[in-house]
């Protein structure tokens, strides 16, 4: 209890003069105080979205914690307690409304469409006038907050931004597992450990103005718990609003409260728990009453005084920043009722005759690409050029639940959704060609383990001298020629194609024929996979003697971000390993005999290629091209003229807004993006999913000819090949949901990039080798894409929409899933997203529980 002991010298709150002295915490038995803050601590800890780290970056939408509650709540939630925006800022539409981005129809659907609108009577003129000023709803301090208002403190380091940095330093060197060279004794806990890296900061009390701050940190609990209850008893707040300021605390470090939810993520999916937030919680704090222990008698008091009376009307103030925020949820509908005019226009003059007048024999090539809205440009472009290709839209990770280890390494990493788990493993082995086979695969593999791993010893030994303290330029001394080389690509970056992370240090005789297979499962399972992928795919029937799947890759340099721009149904991954191995499954001839048995018969002469749309260039690459037999490596050459007219013609259509002349050569335009990829100075190697805004699981001939713009997620799906619904539930709770992260975060950085975007790339330092990046060298970590990936440095390149999600289905398939699954429930109730549905050649929008016609007036 010696731990619990607080200042004889500083006011205590008395019970019956206080204003909230009925909730005072001392009226309460010991184990109910103790039930409610670990009610309130668990509640605020469960309102934090994880964030994935650099080398796995999956893109997350930062509210998914909040889903439950409707969008609006939400907004007005993160303004009172954290600052943060969630709807465009009035000067974004502003600007809309000045170049007739949003028209007046526009606003008129919006304020007719939107029940509180019509409540209280809105007017578009209210909201005309509305943009002419900048209103944000008033915020709720932090105990830090009231005690940095002090005037005395005007010339010093705010108390805020001194401890988020302080707290930023202790959980970069905690965390990090790989980047120094010396690392720190972590066995207590991260609350442990800052405690005792605190106690020997004699540097900190100084920068904020306290020089005599170590004298107070003995008072600080040794234990989490205790550090807990001994704050919350000493603000003295009611009980009912502890969840909210203890969220208000954890948004004040919302970057390392992302990445300890990601732990905490990757525990449950593990059947574990993981401590680190509420560690990281009772650190941020404990850091308040540390500085109101420091402060004297007459500064708690007014401290105190100033907190309980501001969050007493805590209720009130939220009432109130929803109120005003209506203006802003009406012009966020109307942004995005002028896209969807555009888009429902689009749809209805699709060429789906042109598609069906295609026969179906007449079929040569499958092609399945990822839903990426990348994938978009491409698909149409290959079938307006060979309309015997029929192009598929399926989830990048193919249907493969793996984690992927490289052949000769400890390392692995998953290729999957980061909603799943992986439950099968996927590793390298040498497949010799037939020119090859007389030196044994297996002697083969074990040549190429032991070159891997010789040059990786190697490899460790020259980026120790790279990490030995104050040894940077002494490296690079040492280091000569190969590394000056390395500087020179990105001075002068090359006009060569995307290189292969995954044969890092493997010997290049090998690179070739390492090829990543599903181990040592047995026949059986390799069957009921295979089966399980073709039926999601469609292609279980009516298969085509060529059949692409085609995964998707970036090309770029010196990025830290750069998995962010690779695949996000791989866990930030390219396609390439899970494409190479499905196609590796489907060509065994002992799975084909079972599939066979199972009534899925696949054609002797159809052969299964993998390749990858690096979506930088443009450019496909074929994969395993050495195993395939004369005819069907005459087959993939054919397409090569196809894949070479389309890219070009991607490239052109990409090139505006790269700042490239589309009329620029062929070949040159080719040699410009891949210069561009290679370039170590490149903010921009490409734009990602920017501009993404809808996502349509139905039948090509729904979209066949549309010109979508890039803004699409695509997924094929025939709801008569799914009786049960089974496989559109699988849609609606994978790719679908997958679809909105993306369209969140890209949402959530154009509206708020302070809070939750990633800030400046020129200025990012990379933290714990692939945790993510400070701004700079510290404070919070920062979360969300970089300014650069949707900021053309003139004006925003993504529009912040919702996604518009339009199924193919019948009402009842649609409305089974939404009673079934909660979380698709919530999105689609609280606002997140907007369901549409195709009704014959009409569509039709879901509201209120009821489904209605499509009318944008």
């Amino acid at each position: 209890m010696e731990a619990l002991a607080l200042r004889d010298d500083l006011p205590r709150y008395n019970p019956e003069e206080s204003s909230v002295a009925r909730h005072a915490p001392e009226r309460v038995p010991g184990h109910e105080l103790t039930a409610q803050i670990e009610a309130a601590c668990e509640r605020a800890c469960q309102s934090i979205a994880p964030a994935w780290p650099l080398d796995r970056a999956v893109a997350v939408n930062p509210h998914w914690a909040r889903t439950g509650r409707p969008l609006r709540l939400v907004a007005a939630r993160m303004a009172v307690l954290g600052g943060v925006r969630v709807f465009p800022s009035r000067r974004y539409i502003a600007d809309a409304w000045s170049k007739e981005r949003i028209t007046h129809a526009d606003l008129a659907y919006a304020l007719a469409s939107l029940p509180v609108a019509r409540e209280n009577a809105l007017t578009a003129k209210q909201c005309i006038d509305a943009l002419r000023n900048e209103e944000n709803p008033p915020r709720l301090p932090l105990l830090i907050d009231v005690l940095d208002a002090d005037p005395a403190r005007e010339n010093c380091l705010t108390y805020r931004q001194a401890v988020t940095h302080q707290i930023g330093q202790t959980c970069a060197a905690y965390f990090d597992d790989s980047q120094a060279e010396w690392q720190p004794d972590r066995s207590g806990g991260l609350y442990a450990f800052w405690r005792n890296t605190l106690t020997h900061d004699h540097g900190i009390g100084t920068l904020m103005g306290i020089p005599e701050l170590g004298k107070w940190l003995d008072k600080i609990p040794v234990d989490r718990r205790q550090a807990e209850t001994w704050v919350l008893q000493r603000l003295g707040l009611p009980p009912e609003v502890w969840a909210d300021y203890l969220e208000a605390v954890l948004l004040s470090v919302n970057g390392w409260a992302s990445w300890c939810a990601y732990l905490g993520w990757q525990a449950v999916l593990a059947g574990e728990t993981d401590p680190h937030l509420r560690d990281l919680l009772a650190i941020r704090l404990a850091w308040g009453v540390i500085l109101l222990e420091s402060n004297g008698a007459s500064n708690a008091h007014r401290a105190f005084s100033a907190l309980q009376t501001e969050w007493n009307d805590s209720a009130a103030v939220l009432r109130h920043a929803q109120d005003m925020l209506t203006v802003d949820e009406v012009w966020q509908v109307a942004l995005e009722t002028g896209y969807q005019r555009q888009l429902t226009r689009k749809l209805s003059t699709t060429s789906s005759s042109r598609m069906s007048a295609v026969p179906r024999q007449s079929i040569e090539v499958q092609a399945a690409f990822c839903i990426d809205v990348r994938s978009e440009r491409m698909r149409r472009s290959i079938e307006a050029v060979w309309p015997a290709v029929q192009t598929i839209g399926f989830a990048g990770f193919f249907g493969l639940p793996v984690a992927y280890a490289p052949l000769g390494t400890s390392a692995s990493r998953p290729q999957l959704p980061a909603l799943l788990a992986p439950s099968l493993g996927l590793t390298d082995r040498i497949i010799a060609s037939e020119a090859d086979r007389a030196k044994g695969d297996a002697t083969l593999r074990d040549r190429a383990r032991r070159g891997r791993r010789r040059r990786f010893a190697l490899s460790e030994q020259g980026q120790a001298l790279g990490r030995w303290p104050n040894a940077a330029f002494s490296f690079v001394e040492a280091a000569g020629v190969g590394y000056v080389g390395k500087l020179a690509q990105w001075f002068a970056p090359s006009g060569g194609p995307r290189g292969r992370d995954d044969w890092a240090g493997l010997p290049a005789r090998y690179r070739a024929i390492c090829r990543p297979t599903l181990g040592d499962l047995d026949t059986d399972t390799k069957v009921e996979l295979a089966a399980g992928v073709l039926h999601a795919m469609g292609l279980d029937r009516h298969l085509a003697p060529l059949v692409l799947f085609i995964g998707h890759g970036s090309q770029s340099s010196n990025n830290a971000h750069a998995a962010s721009l690779d695949c996000g149904a791989c866990c930030g991954q390219t396609g390439e390993v899970n494409a190479r191995a499905l196609a590796l499954l489907l060509n065994d001839s002992a799975v084909r005999e079972g599939l066979e048995c199972l009534g899925i018969a696949i054609p002797h002469e159809t052969v299964f290629v993998a390749a990858l749309h690096n979506t930088t260039t443009d450019e496909v690459e074929g994969f395993d091209l050495d195993l395939l037999s004369p005819i069907a490596l005459e087959r993939w050459n054919s397409m090569q003229r196809v894949f070479a007219q389309a890219s070009d013609q991607v490239r052109r259509e990409r090139a505006v807004s790269l700042a490239i002349d589309p009329r620029t050569a062929s070949a040159q335009l080719l040699t410009l993006l891949r210069r561009r990829g290679n370039d170590g100075a490149q903010t921009r190697p490409e734009w990602g999913l920017a501009g993404n805004a809808a996502c349509i699981i139905a039948p090509r001939h729904r979209t066949y000819g549309a010109a979508l713009d890039g803004r699409c997620f695509l997924h094929d799906y025939d709801a008569d090949s799914d009786p049960d619904g089974s496989l559109l539930e699988s849609l609606m709770t994978g790719p679908l949901i997958v679809a909105h992260w993306i369209n969140w975060q890209y949402h959530a950085s154009t509206c708020d990039p302070l809070h939750l975007g990633s800030g400046n790339k020129l200025l990012h330092n990379v933290v714990g080798g692939r945790i993510g990046v400070f701004e700079g060298n510290g404070g919070d970590l920062r979360i969300g894409l970089a300014r650069q990936s949707v900021h053309d440095g003139t004006g925003w390149v993504h529009e912040p929409l919702r996604m518009t999600a339009i199924i193919d289905a019948s009402e009842n398939a649609i409305e089974r899933v939404l009673h079934k699954r909660e979380e698709v429930h919530r999105l689609v109730e609280n606002g997140w997203l907007h369901l549409w549905r195709f009704d014959g050649s009409n569509l039709a929008r879901y509201v209120d529980g009821r489904w209605h016609a499509l009318t944008l007036g």
